[in-house]
């Protein structure tokens, strides 16, 4: 391991007074003030997937009932992005609390290099296996050609969608999540204004349907990269000139020990919604539309937990390399105990709002069905996910990526899938749906116990 920054350490590298604000400050102010601007950007950025699946829905059952298929392909190249993300900013955070400060810009280099090259190795592999993907899923032939005009365009833009996440998780591992905010509400207002444009055209513009809606997206994540790369914070940490085939490798190992297995855990995720997606195809077109329009609402209901992952990992990372061990413990505890209050207080908005959005977002009254038992049921659990999810994030901070990945797989594959499939069998797609919650429940009990094993374990040694 590297020795702590000398001292000496030139000014361009010395860490600004801020970052010390998550070793030292008040750890649920510090939490909350770092937390809200992610909030206000995911509200921002996590809308447009609401406004996409708005546009889409004038446009056919059938076309929504595709964008849908696509939703676990395009999450799981998302989670190989949020992988690299987790493993980015547990590795810069960990040498910031551990003064390393030279090896943090090595890293971070390094990191948005992998970031690209992940990124078109995705636009290759996804073209290659487009439709057998698909196929394979479930799709038929009135949703193929639906499917193609998406994910074509989509595909060719997945640098784009990988690329961001990275650099902003760098920025978190510092402490700033004010750019991060922004970044994601710029790019979400120019996908709405994307989207209205090319999915329907306007004047001499011809109308794209789907490949607009994809197309809009693309376009929005590159515009959000590329001011992310002129950023002056993440400028003065990139060192290209320091560049070498022995530096990235060392990099590469050091980032792939979190970002392998935390990637592999994001990806399950996306394999586990395809799974429950083909469960959900056994029972029709208007199910997967309801389904697909249910699980977009129910992304935007765990923001804050999703948020609170995000700031709580460099918190932990940071006061884990200090040796800071109660206030990783501190922390951790008495964010299980918020997501759970604050998830059933969503439930219950949710509840009031549901004939809002069964209005809005299903033509057909069986859509809408099936949308009304996927909220009354689904987001009871969250609070429950939430648990699961910050826990899955605090050990991936604590460098404990195997546990995080251990976990992932008892809930997805162990639990959510086989109780689907059981609750699908049982009482057709509202079965499903409570499959679902009951494998939430289970395993934030799991989640609870081990975390609380672990953080004894770190006091321990």
């Amino acid at each position: 391991m590297s020795t702590p920054a000398s001292p000496s350490s030139s000014p361009a590298s010395r860490p600004r007074p801020a970052r010390r604000e998550l070793l030292e400050g008040p750890i649920a102010l510090t939490l909350l003030r770092k937390s809200l601007p992610v909030v206000g950007g995911m509200i921002a950025m996590m809308s447009f997937n609401l406004v996409d699946t708005w546009f889409i829905s004038r446009l056919g059952t059938e076309e929504l009932a595709a964008v849908s298929f696509t939703f676990p392909v395009v999450f799981t190249v998302i989670s190989l992005a949020i992988g690299l993300g987790i493993g980015t900013s547990a590795v810069v955070a960990r040498r910031l609390g551990q003064g390393d400060l030279d090896t943090v810009r090595r890293r971070a280099t390094d990191a948005a290099l992998l970031a690209l090259g992940v990124g078109l190795g995705m636009t290759l592999l996804g073209l290659a296996t487009l439709e057998p993907l698909f196929r394979l899923m479930g799709a038929d032939d009135l949703l193929m050609p639906h499917i193609r005009d998406y994910m074509g365009i989509w595909y060719l833009g997945a640098a784009a969608v990988i690329v961001p996440r990275v650099l902003n998780s760098i920025l978190r591992a510092h402490g700033n999540t004010t750019t991060q905010g922004l970044m994601m509400a710029l790019a979400a207002g120019a996908n709405v204004l994307l989207d209205w444009w090319l999915i329907f055209g306007i004047g001499p513009f011809p109308a794209l349907g789907v490949s607009g809606a994809a197309l809009a997206t693309v376009l929005s994540w590159g515009l959000m990269a590329g001011v992310l790369v002129v950023q002056r914070e993440l400028r003065e940490l990139f060192d290209l000139a320091g560049l070498s085939w022995q530096g990235l490798a060392g990099s590469w190992r050091e980032l792939g020990r979190i970002a392998g297995p935390a990637a592999l855990t994001s990806v399950f995720t996306p394999i586990a919604l395809g799974l429950v997606t083909r469960i959900v195809a056994g029972h029709g077109h208007d199910a997967v539309a309801g389904y697909g329009v249910g699980t977009r609402i129910e992304a935007i209901s765990q923001i804050a937990v999703l948020a609170l992952s995000m700031t709580l990992s460099p918190l932990i990372s940071q006061n884990a390399g200090a040796g800071q061990h109660d206030r990783v413990r501190r922390a951790i505890l008495g964010c299980f105990v918020f997501v759970l209050a604050w998830q059933l207080l969503v439930w219950g908005v949710l509840q009031l709002l549901a004939p809002w959005l069964v209005a809005g977002y299903a033509k057909r009254e069986a859509v809408g069905e099936v949308l009304r038992s996927f909220l009354w049921l689904v987001p009871l659990g969250l609070g429950a996910q939430g648990v699961v999810i910050l826990a899955v994030s605090a050990f991936n901070a604590l460098h404990r990526p195997a546990r995080a990945m251990r976990l992932s797989v008892v809930r997805l594959f162990a639990l959510t899938v086989p109780l689907a499939w059981l609750g699908g069998r049982l009482a057709d797609s509202t079965g499903v749906f409570a499959g679902m919650l009951a494998a939430n429940l289970l395993v934030a009990l799991i989640a609870w116990r081990q975390i609380r094993a672990e953080l004894g374990r770190q006091v321990a040694r």
